[in-house]
């Protein structure tokens, strides 16, 4: 499947190949800081079938929990994270970050890794209220 997408501010565009089948969550705590949120959602792709269409990607390399070094390749305007990959030599499968595909809508997860790591509450959270939109805070932080 071609997809397209980009960082927030547009500065960072791309195009790649993705098995649909290959899209995954993963709720390692490494995912949830970089991510700012209970989970990461991924897209995984081939290093050649990735194509940077327009800016610069700035790197910043980690060291996950088993020691692997991952590179993590984010916008350096806005810092939208674009994808993660294999640091060293060899093929390399880059984790696109689904929220920055056009297509997201389409590209549901088929399995979730490190769920030992999962927020608790994420099984509740089909109990929790739904809003269509955001709705203005109040000056204490609760909703007007």
């Amino acid at each position: 499947m071609k997809i397209d997408g980009r960082c927030h501010c547009g500065y960072i565009t791309y195009a790649a190949e993705i098995d649909p089948e290959k899209v995954v969550i993963c709720h390692c705590a490494d995912c949830q800081i970089l991510s700012g949120s209970a989970f990461r959602t991924v897209a995984l792709t081939r290093e050649d079938t990735f194509k940077l269409l327009s800016g610069e990607l700035k790197i910043y390399v980690k060291t996950g929990e088993s020691g692997t070094e991952r590179q993590q390749s984010f916008c350096p305007e806005c810092g939208t994270p674009i994808y993660s990959g294999t640091v060293g030599d060899g093929p390399k499968v880059h984790g696109i970050r689904v929220g920055t595909a056009r297509q997201r809508d389409e590209l549901v997860p088929k399995v979730q890794f490190w769920c030992r790591s999962s927020q608790r509450w994420l099984a509740d959270l089909g109990s929790v209220p739904k809003m269509e939109k955001q709705h203005p805070f109040d000056r204490r932080g609760g909703v007007a």
